[in-house]
């Protein structure tokens, strides 16, 4: 058998990645139904499905990568003639589903590849990269309209391969050419036929049904989000002496070992602080957090969900706390208090690092809690899926 394509036949090669590539998609399609419908309810749910997921995304990459060396590989090969090319139409349905195939097989990963990169959490891909890539931020919004996309593909592509295959037999069963045989492995059948004529008019129509999925998409709203709304409890004002300017309230967890990061968007902070301390002492500082602000990626809805957050019963935290001198150097400081949250009052103590210049001051601090106490995930007993540390960041500039 040769390795490569003539104007009668296709190659060894270009079998090997036809076969390959229909292997690898054809697994990822059903494990990415199965994971959508497995429930997550318990430790082991969540651990089934986030499994499940991984293998999904991780065959997924490997197709992506499959399909781009048959594509490359393609390019330089000739195009065996087509054995019905005298019915236009048929010939040219048939080279409109070849365009989609290959379309498809590379934006189908890919749409599902961004969406991974692009938001926080959840089922890795098992590959030593592929984490992140280059030019997609962890954003909300990419990661809804790639996740639209990577749905509105997915149908393309699955109705392209049914067509494909009914083409196949109708080559086979009906028309009883070699159609089929000469992308089956083993010598090639020996055909009469003229070489392959390239027209842009499939590349057209491809392009055109692809257009079509995405306006219909649009319309029939799949770029909407389909997530129920969180709760978000509206906060009030707090009279300061030291306004916050700006700022940012950041956690870290650590999900199936990697870290996942997430940021209130909605928190309050009422502040009194003198540089001069009295019996070490320099005031005082409430901080109210509004919890449905939270934004951790693709797992957002499930941490307000009442094992966890409890968004509903508890919509806020209240971390309360005197302000201390730290013996450890200058600008170092110890906020010393309680974190109220999902009914639990837990004492913290926050160190930080704080420098007034006149009337601005900037302070960075961090601290490490332990989800348990608050009665977080307490269906998570162990760090299997969900890790026990939450490491709380704040960073802010205030004016008195």
């Amino acid at each position: 058998m040769a390795l490569t394509n003539t104007h009668k036949s296709y190659g060894g090669i270009a079998k090997v990645f036809h076969w390959m590539t229909a292997l690898l998609i054809l697994t990822a399609f059903p494990l990415g139904i199965i994971a959508q419908q497995l429930p997550f309810e318990t430790n082991d749910q969540l651990a089934l499905k986030a499994t499940v997921f991984s293998a999904h995304k991780t065959i997924g990459v490997l197709a992506f990568f499959t399909a781009l060396m048959r594509i490359l590989w393609a390019i330089t090969q000739k195009r065996p003639g087509l054995l019905n090319a005298e019915n236009k139409l048929e010939a040219t349905a048939a080279e409109t589903a070849h365009w989609l195939l290959y379309g498809s097989m590379l934006a189908v990963p890919l749409t599902g590849w961004v969406h991974h990169a692009a938001t926080e959490g959840f089922a890795p891909i098992w590959l030593p990269f592929g984490q992140s890539l280059p030019l997609v931020p962890k954003s909300e919004a990419v990661a809804s309209v790639t996740a639209s996309m990577h749905f509105l593909l997915i149908i393309v592509l699955g109705l392209t391969i049914l067509a494909h295959i009914g083409g196949a037999l109708k080559h086979f069963v009906i028309d009883k050419d070699q159609t089929l045989q000469r992308m089956l492995p083993g010598r090639a059948p020996q055909v009469d036929v003229e070489p392959h004529v390239r027209s842009l008019l499939p590349l057209s129509a491809a392009l055109a049904i692809w257009a079509i999925a995405m306006v219909a998409g649009t319309f029939g709203g799949v770029f909407k989000s389909h997530d129920a709304p969180i709760a978000t409890v509206a906060l009030q004002e707090v009279t300061s002496d030291w306004q916050v300017t700006s700022g940012d309230l950041t956690l870290e967890i650590t999900q199936f070992g990697a870290p996942v990061a997430g940021s209130f968007g909605e928190w309050t902070a009422q502040i009194s602080f003198e540089e001069q301390d009295i019996d070490g002492r320099h005031g005082d500082v409430t901080v109210e957090v509004a919890i449905g602000s939270l934004s951790l990626g693709s797992v957002t809805q499930q941490a307000m969900g009442n094992d966890f957050f409890n968004v509903a019963t508890f919509p806020t935290a209240t971390f309360q706390a005197d302000i201390l001198s730290d013996s450890d150097g200058d600008n170092q400081y110890i906020a010393e208090g309680t974190l109220t949250l999902k009914g639990a009052t837990v004492p913290v103590t926050l160190p930080f690092v704080m420098e007034v210049d006149q009337n601005t001051a900037t302070m960075e601090g961090s601290v490490s809690l332990d989800r348990q106490d608050f009665g977080i995930g307490a269906n998570m007993p162990d760090e299997t899926n969900l890790g026990f540390g939450v490491d709380i960041s704040v960073a802010l500039q205030a004016q008195r």
